[in-house]
């Protein structure tokens, strides 16, 4: 018998003793030869290529029975088991086929069992990236919707391992996403930080999180809510409510039978949920967060989910349908204004949000016509807070600048541009935005008086762009921004702007090359009088607004030439 037999009967042996009801067989990873004999027999396998396969169909058995062994012992563990699993899931996976052999049930049974309980263990957390990383072809092709189900769970290892994790989580992260999971995953990204917190107030409350799964938090949670339902339908106290010192520090703890706090916790992909802000769990762990200092993880996800975000957008706009894409906008809206109180990652979020917003308006503008509800609503919100000014700002100009969704959604234009009249008639009848104290220090008159005015802006820049794309409307139009140029309200920039597009208005052609954009929107021809540069060395071009450049009165103030300005050809 030669030296490589007798490797191959010794690691048989080891796998077959282990397999069997042994001393480990409560806990096969237990044993520290065992892994090594699981890897030694794989590499057999995968290097003897003229007996492979009679090879695979000895070891499989020992293996297989190993592998349910384990799982059985997940519940009582003395050493993690992650890493042995793997090593199994990867035989499965390279020899499937061999042994007819379907590794779905085994790769659900991994998620939900074993990685469920130990995902806080960095090094089970860094194996299980590599493995989904090496096989990640094979998993998309033979298992598409494996990633798509686990993502709460692949989630909590990014949130709980942070940033020495955060090159291999990117890589696997587009497994993630799927029709099914595309809209329910936005959520979760943007919530990672909550996540985090209500991760380290389990694990002050329980002890470590590795080796207990959180599932059964969720299970016992369901008494626990039946009893604080009767207790505020019969003494009128509310699930949040609970004694003792409201300083200490079991006061900001998370209500484990609060729905905000399940929802997060969770391990599979179930739909997409509602998750109320306005719950006392959430208000506790905002709260906690405000009034004490960061812990190093929570630093590092709220710098992560950014990043994450980014990729998560280049996604949807690449591959992501627009029905998809139509209903991911109002979730949008509406978490605009709920994040995690962090200065710095509320604005990087923010201005993601946003961006990726107008970017899919420019991709499909009947978006504004289907999504014409949610805008009207957001636009009555303009005056609750900066970010909801901000984002009114935004779907003003978005409005204007597709037209309120093009030409064939006249019916929508109309509405939006009632939206945008109220709203203009609202702010020059009144002088206060956002918080309406009658005692102000100057700091916040000025910035509500910059904002007033810039919204003012936008709004009549988005009338009068609708009135240029719906000719109907500017009758309408006329009277609106005439009642601003007469207002002559302090801030000077505003009566101006509407009365420069007043006088557009009164040249069709000029109008139509200043307020409609020069390039159009896929599906949208050129506009008539819209100035075409590119053609400007072989043919004439009119109606060039030269006097509108700086809102300069008189004379034209430039002193350049058509070569200037026009291509040349080379």
């Amino acid at each position: 018998m030669s030296d490589r037999e007798r490797d191959w009967d010794f690691y048989l042996r080891t796998v077959s003793n282990s397999a069997r009801d042994s001393s480990f067989a409560n806990d096969p990873a237990s044993d520290p030869s065992l892994l090594h004999a699981v890897k030694k027999l794989c590499d057999f396998c995968r290097q003897e290529e003229k007996y492979s396969e009679d090879l695979v169909a000895r070891v499989y058995p020992h293996i297989n029975k190993l592998f349910q062994r384990s799982i059985a012992s997940l519940s009582q563990p003395t050493s993690p088991n992650g890493i042995l699993l793997l090593v199994i899931l990867q035989f499965f996976l390279d020899f499937g086929e061999v042994v007819l052999h379907d590794a779905d049930p085994s790769l659900r049974t991994f998620f939900r069992s074993c990685l469920s309980r130990e995902f806080a263990d960095p090094v089970v957390a860094a194996a299980t990236l590599d493995f989904l990383n090496v096989n990640k072809n094979k998993l998309l092709f033979s298992f598409p919707n494996l990633l798509p189900q686990f993502f709460p769970l692949l989630l909590k290892l990014i949130a709980w391992n942070g940033e020495k994790l955060e090159k291999a989580f990117l890589k696997v992260f587009p497994g993630l996403v799927s029709p099914g999971s595309f809209l329910p995953l936005f959520p979760s990204l943007v919530d990672l930080p909550i996540l985090v917190v209500a991760l380290e107030k389990v694990e002050r409350s329980s002890g470590s999180l590795i080796g207990s799964s959180i599932a059964s938090i969720q299970k016992s949670a369901a008494p626990e809510m039946l009893l604080a339902l009767m207790d505020e339908a019969y003494t009128g106290s509310t699930i949040g409510d609970g004694g003792g010192d409201s300083e200490s520090e079991e006061s900001s703890t998370i209500d484990v039978a609060d729905p905000v706090f399940l929802e997060l916790l969770k391990d599979e992909n179930d739909g997409l949920a509602e998750r109320h802000w306005t719950s006392p769990g959430v208000a506790a762990v905002l709260q906690a967060s405000i009034n004490s200092p960061q812990s190093d993880r929570l630093k590092q996800i709220l710098s992560i989910t950014p990043r994450l975000l980014d990729m998560y957008f280049t996604i949807a706009l690449h591959d992501a349908n627009n029905s998809l894409i139509c209903a991911l906008i109002p979730i949008l809206m509406a978490r605009n204004s709920t994040l995690f109180p962090d200065k710095n990652y509320m604005y990087e979020v923010r201005r993601r949000l946003l961006e990726f917003m107008l970017a899919s308006f420019q991709r499909s503008p009947d978006f504004i016509a289907l999504l014409k509800k949610p805008i009207v609503d957001r636009l009555g919100e303009a005056y609750d807070s900066p970010e909801k000014t901000e984002l009114a700002l935004q779907l003003c100009w978005a409005v204007g600048e597709h037209g309120g969704g093009g030409g064939s959604h006249k019916d929508a234009a109309r509405e939006l541009f009632e939206s945008l009249e109220l709203l203009l008639y609202e702010n020059l009848s009144s002088s206060r935005l956002g918080l309406r104290q009658e005692s102000i220090n100057s700091d916040s008159r000025n910035f509500r008086k910059s904002s007033q005015s810039r919204l003012l802006c936008f709004v009549i820049t988005a009338i009068a762009k609708l009135a240029t794309y719906h000719r109907e409307l500017l009758p309408r139009a006329r009277v609106a921004l005439g009642k601003v140029a007469r207002s002559r309200i302090s801030d000077s920039r505003v009566w101006r702007r509407a009365r420069d597009y007043l006088g557009l208005m009164d040249d069709p052609a000029i109008c139509l090359s200043v307020l409609v954009p020069s390039q159009p929107s896929h599906g949208h021809p050129h506009n008539p009088g819209t100035v075409n540069w590119n053609d400007g060395g072989t043919k004439m071009i009119a109606h060039i607004p030269f006097y509108i450049l700086g809102e300069q009165e008189g004379p034209p103030f430039h002193d350049f030439s058509f070569p200037d300005i026009l291509p040349r050809r080379r």
